[in-house]
């Protein structure tokens, strides 16, 4: 694989890369860059998970080391219960693997690593201080709005937030941060004050939002009608998408959103068709070589709503159901780390 189809392979289904210039120099200069992505272990994890997961095997295609933080201090910082961290941090590993396996990522080049394993150290604890002399209460406000729950009284915690996310850049030695567009506040915000305390600013690449399920389009743990979790059985992947908002002929849904930039990324990667088993009285089945071809057939109305949710259902099915099966005789550890639920 060439420079420009590893390009080119990362840009897709991207919404912002800050700057494609910086990584095609990067690309050039280094054998092996290396790439993360920070997840707060919050929320228990949901289909919409896929969108940048899948961007992660991408990056392991294109020849990167890959590696994911399991922030744990970051959860607690946004309000996670303290005595919660320790079981969802083994909750979000196996979540996390079974992800890019399920869809046919290689994990030789693949590394989970723990936040607090790192971020207590004294190096990086002087760097906290360093940054926060720099930083301003509104540049850290700022870069924390779309990201940490503020609330009507916010705590000091949510300004510690885009802070540790700039340093983790540099205590885990990469060159790309990769994170869904809500994060861009926080990349902009490292990119201009890291260089404040020596260091570098890294490459920033953003995935686009898949809408959520319900009509506001909000896909969010604490509403379990607007996503799918990733270990729900068939019945209720077909319940909830049943339900799902997709109005027809508009795009604008989350059920469209998930089947283009996830199912239909996948069946292309495989070279394979998205079929969907449309009873013969309808018209038979409908198969679909791109998500061009699938979003123009919704739109002319082609493509009925209802066939879409009952096709979109099994395919995510077969995505979860290795996942599902890594839960196996895991019950407990499901309800100590969301005993909520």
């Amino acid at each position: 694989m060439n420079i420009d189809e590893k390009i080119q392979l990362i840009k897709r289904n991207t919404q912002e890369i800050l700057t494609e210039d910086e990584l095609r120099k990067l690309l050039e200069t280094k054998e092996q860059p290396v790439v993360y992505l920070g997840t707060s272990i919050t929320g228990r994890p949901h289909i919409g998970y896929f969108t940048w997961v899948q961007k992660l095997k991408d990056f392991l295609t294109a020849g990167f080391k890959v590696k994911v933080l399991l922030a744990d201090l970051h959860g607690a910082l946004d309000n996670t219960p303290w005595d919660l961290l320790e079981k969802r941090y083994e909750y979000y590993s196996i979540v996390i693997t079974s992800m890019i396996e399920a869809l046919g990522g290689n994990l030789d080049n693949f590394e989970i690593v723990k936040g607090s394993d790192f971020q207590l150290s004294k190096d990086y604890v002087l760097d906290l201080f360093k940054l926060s002399s720099e930083v301003t209460v509104r540049n850290a406000e700022k870069a924390a709005s779309d990201v940490v729950k503020q609330g009507n009284n916010p705590k000091i915690s949510g300004l510690i937030y885009p802070l540790m996310q700039a340093l983790d850049e540099v205590h885990l030695n990469v060159d790309v941060q990769l994170g869904a567009v809500d994060q861009r506040k926080i990349f902009v915000l490292a990119r201009e004050f890291l260089p404040k305390i020596g260091e570098k600013p890294r490459i920033e690449v953003m995935t686009p939002f898949i809408r959520g399920l319900t009509a506001d389009g909000k896909m969010s743990s604490s509403n379990n009608a607007s996503k799918i979790d990733l270990i729900d059985d068939l019945k209720t992947i077909k319940s909830k998408f049943n339900k799902a908002y997709c109005e027809e002929g508009n795009p604008e849904n989350g059920v469209l959103d998930f089947a283009k930039i996830v199912v239909m990324t996948y069946k292309e990667d495989k070279e394979e068709e998205f079929v969907i088993d449309r009873p013969e009285k309808w018209g038979g089945p409908l198969k679909f070589k791109t998500k061009t071809d699938l979003e123009q057939a919704f739109i002319s109305k082609d493509l009925h709503p209802m066939d879409l949710k009952q096709g979109i259902a099994e395919e995510v099915n077969k995505l979860l159901e290795p996942i599902r099966q890594k839960f196996v005789g895991k019950e407990e550890l499901i309800k100590q780390a969301y005993p909520e639920e």
